[in-house]
């Protein structure tokens, strides 16, 4: 039986995730996957969807709001995949109970405010110029390890070569027994 995978978009959630569909091509036949796009989770819908904008909502309730549907829509236990503000959002819900095996973040953006971690086996991966990324004194404090590919930038994950890396690293959990996991993520 396969393994469920939640995968939380970024802030563009479907609008601008073309990329998305290479995750969900190459990952779909070793997980059941439950796709969010965040902007739905958060109840956002802006007229003008700028960056400015878009990331002004998640910071004043959108995220909070996301965390809330998050947690009463997801009861079994999977592992989750998330991008940029999904991750934050899947730190939050995890800090707050939600059922988590593991959790994938690629370039998670408000976790390095974050004081506590998640009680799975976490992935925190980055590209070496993200403006948004932890420090290594973060990394140290939280026992956290940061995973930083170096000449890439905050949408890194949107990038073909990181896709095929992150699928790989998440097809070797789909292979591996429970055990295994807590051991490699």
């Amino acid at each position: 039986m396969a393994e469920r995978l939640v995968v939380l978009s970024d802030m563009w959630g479907v609008k601008k995730g073309l990329w998305i569909t290479s995750y969900l091509g190459y990952l779909q036949q070793y997980y059941n996957i439950v796709f969010y796009d965040i902007q739905q989770l958060s109840n956002i819908d802006l007229t003008i969807q700028s960056k400015e904008n878009l990331h002004a909502a998640f910071v004043e309730n959108g995220i909070d709001t996301a965390v809330a549907h998050l947690l009463k829509k997801e009861t079994t236990p999977s592992h989750y995949l998330a991008f940029s503000t999904g991750g934050t959002i899947a730190w939050k819900a995890a800090l707050k109970g939600l059922p988590m095996k593991s959790l994938y973040a690629a370039s998670a953006t408000r976790v390095r405010m974050e004081n506590l971690k998640p009680n799975c086996p976490t992935t925190l991966l980055y590209g070496g110029n993200d403006n948004y990324k932890p420090s290594e004194e973060w990394a140290e404090k939280l026992d956290s390890e940061l995973e930083v590919i170096q000449n890439f930038g905050h949408e890194c994950y949107t990038d073909e070569k990181i896709i095929g890396k992150i699928c790989q690293d998440l097809l070797n959990i789909a292979t591996m027994k429970p055990k295994e996991i807590k051991k490699v993520v």
